[in-house]
Formats: C-alpha cells, sequence, structure tokens
C-alpha cells in the first residue's frame, strides 16, 4: 500500500476546478502538506495507509476560503460606533481609536482575534492591509496560516511610517524577510487614491513588477471619492491609476461600487482583479459593485469580508450569500452568480488575484493541501439535492468543523490547535473596556 500522511474520506469532494464539480463518497490523500490524490473512497481504502486517517460521512470537503481584503487588527474596533454615516464613523470615532490604540501589541492581539475567527469560518488564507504588517504576518505564520500581507502606503504619518520613503522601506523590509516563506507573502497596499499622491504610486507600481508582488488598493469605493478625484485631478481616479501604471494583472481593486461600461472593459483588458467586499458596502451604503457585469467581461472578481469595524464579522461563507444574493438583485437576473461561481471567488478567484493559484484555491493533485470540511448533517441542511448550492445558500459558519493548511490541521472538530482561543477571548474584552471608555470620552 502507499503511505500518506492523512487520509480523509469525505461524503462529498467539491473541488472548484473542474467547475461545478461534486464528487461523491470520494476521499483525498495529503502527503508532506500536498494533495496527492482525490479518488473513489473505495479505492482510497485498497490503495492507502495512512498516518492519520478520518472519516467525515456527512460533509463537504471545499478549498480553504480565502479571504481577498481583511484589515485584521480593526477587529478590536469590532462594533465599535455602528450606524453612521462613512466620514463621521471614521473622523469621530475610527480614526481617533486608532490615534489612541494602535500599536505592536494591539495589531498582534487583534491579528489574533481575527485570525482565530477566520480559521473557526474555514477560511485558510487572508489579504490584509495595515499598520505592522511585519506583526501580523508573525501572528499568521505562528497560527500557521497562509497570508498576504501588505506593504502599507499613505502620504501621511502614522505610528508606523514618518512618509512614503519611509512606508516602502519598512515594507520592503517585511517582504524580504518573508521572501522564502511557505505561507506567507508581501503585497504593497497604497491605501486609496485620494491618500496617496502621483509620486508613490508610481513608486509602487515600478517595485512591485521588479520584485513581482502584487498591489492591494481601495479603489472607486464610494461616488463622494470620484468626486474628489474630479476636482483635485480632473479625472476619475482609475483613469489617473492608469497613466501611473497601477492598472495590470498585479491590481487587487477592492470595492469597485462606481464604475462604467468602459471602465469595466479596461480593468478587463488590463487583466486585474477586483475584491468585492459586499457587506460592508451595504453597511456602510458605498454602492453596488456590479460584479456580475465583471465577471461577465472576464474580470477576475474575489470575495473580501473587509475589516470587522466595518462589516462585522469575518464570516467567508456569510459573504458569498450575500455576494450571490445581491448580485442577482443588482443584476436583475436571478441566474446571475450562481452558487458554484460564488464558491469560486471565494477560493480560486481570491488564488489568482494573489497570484498563487498554482499554490491554492482550489483541491488538486500537486496543491497545497489547504481544506475545509463543513457538515452538511444537520437539520437545517435537510434535504440536500445541490451541495454547492447547500453551501452558499443555507449553511452558517457554525457547520465548519476541520480545517488543513498545507496539510497542518488547525481546526480539529470545532476546536484550533495552533492558537489559544482562551488567552485570544480574554485580550479581546480587556481591549473592548479600555476602548470603549476612550470613545466614550472624545
Amino acid at each position: 500500500m502507499e503511505h500518506v500522511d492523512t487520509l480523509i474520506h469525505a461524503r462529498w469532494i467539491i473541488p472548484v476546478e473542474p467547475d461545478n464539480t461534486v464528487l461523491a463518497h470520494h476521499s483525498l490523500a495529503v502527503r508532506d502538506g500536498r494533495i496527492v490524490a482525490i479518488v473513489p473512497t473505495a479505492e482510497a481504502l485498497r490503495r492507502f495507509d495512512a498516518e492519520t486517517t478520518q472519516s467525515l460521512d456527512e460533509h463537504a470537503l471545499i478549498p480553504g476560503l480565502i479571504n481577498a481584503h481583511t484589515h485584521l487588527a480593526m477587529s478590536l474596533f469590532r462594533g465599535l460606533a455602528d450606524d453612521l454615516p462613512l466620514m463621521e464613523w471614521l473622523n469621530d470615532h475610527i480614526w481617533p481609536a486608532e490615534a489612541a490604540w494602535v500599536s505592536p501589541e494591539f495589531v498582534a492581539d487583534g491579528s489574533r482575534l481575527a485570525i482565530a475567527e477566520m480559521l473557526r469560518g474555514g477560511t485558510t488564507c487572508f489579504n490584509d492591509m495595515y499598520f505592522f504588517p511585519d506583526i501580523s504576518a508573525k501572528v499568521a505564520a505562528d497560527a500557521h496560516m497562509r497570508a498576504t500581507v501588505g506593504m502599507i502606503l499613505i502620504d501621511f504619518p502614522t505610528v508606523w511610517a514618518a512618509n512614503a520613503d519611509e512606508y516602502i522601506t519598512k515594507g520592503i523590509q517585511v517582504h524580504d524577510h518573508y521572501r522564502d516563506h511557505p505561507l506567507i507573502n508581501a503585497a504593497f497596499a497604497p491605501h486609496a487614491p485620494y491618500t496617496v499622491s502621483n509620486e508613490p504610486l508610481e513608486r509602487a507600481a515600478v517595485l512591485a513588477e521588479q520584485m513581482d508582488v502584487q498591489l492591494h488598493m481601495h479603489i472607486h469605493e464610494t461616488a463622494d471619492e470620484l468626486g474628489g478625484s474630479q476636482e483635485q485631478y480632473g479625472e476619475r481616479p482609475l483613469a489617473r491609476l492608469t497613466k501611473l501604471g497601477l492598472i495590470s494583472p498585479r491590481l487587487l481593486a477592492v470595492h469597485m461600487t462606481q464604475l462604467s461600461n468602459d471602465e469595466i472593459g479596461e480593468l478587463a483588458s488590463a487583466g486585474a482583479s477586483v475584491v468585492h467586499c459586499p457587506e460592508s458596502n451595504l453597511k456602510l451604503a458605498s454602492g453596488f459593485c456590479p460584479i456580475a457585469k465583471l465577471i461577465a467581461a472576464g474580470v477576475n472578481v474575489a470575495l473580501g469580508t473587509d475589516g470587522a469595524a466595518s462589516n462585522n464579522d469575518l464570516d467567508m461563507l456569510g459573504e458569498m450569500r450575500t455576494a450571490a444574493l445581491l448580485a442577482k438583485a443588482v443584476a436583475g437576473d436571478a441566474s446571475a452568480i450562481p452558487a458554484a461561481t460564488a464558491l469560486r471567488m471565494a477560493t480560486l478567484n481570491g488564488a489568482k488575484a494573489l497570484g498563487i493559484d498554482k499554490e491554492t484555491g482550489s483541491l488538486e493533485i500537486g496543491k497545497a493541501a489547504d481544506i475545509t470540511a463543513i457538515s452538511l448533517g444537520g437539520l437545517e441542511s435537510q434535504p440536500i439535492y445541490n451541495p454547492i448550492s447547500q453551501l452558499v445558500y443555507a449553511t452558517g459558519r457554525d457547520r465548519v468543523s476541520d480545517v488543513w493548511v498545507a496539510g497542518k490541521q488547525v481546526l480539529k472538530g470545532g476546536e484550533l490547535t495552533t492558537l489559544d482561543q482562551h488567552a485570544i477571548h480574554q485580550k479581546a474584552l480587556e481591549w473592548g473596556k479600555k476602548i470603549a471608555d476612550q470613545d466614550q470620552q472624545h
């Protein structure tokens, strides 16, 4: 018999590639952190001898979910000053709170809280944009979670850096430190067109090419952003960013709620990716990203939650459902964004956007064993006609039971194996009290 490290027998395997495929009564074999076989369970029982065997008779195995846009540490601001207009929320609450509290300790504790939440919800990879990316990267590496951390870039000084030169220098140091890490990557993360001027944006575009990394940026998030750009630069942000060399296959353009048909065509021609954050966009009344049009034009569309301060969770199963339902309403078409497409957006499309689709994003032989097991055995899931539809439209993150990243089991029977859940909970309570006291005084 052939020896493997892990053998998982599942009721269904949903590999995502090929598209809209469901393999019933199949098993997945893992050796040295990689998938070596996906075969019918009867064959797996004859063929493999495993160090660890797990039978998940009521479960679907899917690729680990990929959260393509986060602000991890802002989980410590979850629920702070909800139900306010965007600029009042930012100016009167979030920015004062950041000025008061953001530090290496804050980022470490907030990142642990966020990573614990994501792993428990079946997310195996995230793409982050926040201060102290060196700290977030270390927390992710220690938790054995896959991550792309942002080399943040803003014109104005913060606790992380004093000016554009320092942001870029410190970002490159983070990139170089993790250059050969099997789970951690870095991407340039200029915050937004209205917070970064032309010269630093041009530098980021050139450096991204030289360093072979992605560019991660909030773009066309609100109508106000477009008005401000017209006033300051005489053109819309995408037109300006095109001239500066940022619109390319490296770009992850986040939000994109304000798009013309011509701009959709330009994004498709350039090979850029869009990261859709439906729940955050709804909560902040930012607008609707036309994902059905984008996908029809050939644009790669991934999914993100945004930060827990504006969502208020990091639940990618919930995000999939919202994305699919909202797209139907926006397009006026009930067949827009079927369940399989929503699942692809939350997995393989995210990997493509991050440039790691050869490594993860689908359950395929040779890829990293980034796997999420979701129970469909409960009363609320019955009856099951189509497991993919059931996952997207009728399943919550509470049904996630087991998660593997690069073959290592990081969630087992609903329990985290690489993080101290009790300690994370206590730290979150302590931060909550301090932040609430300060916000009330403000």
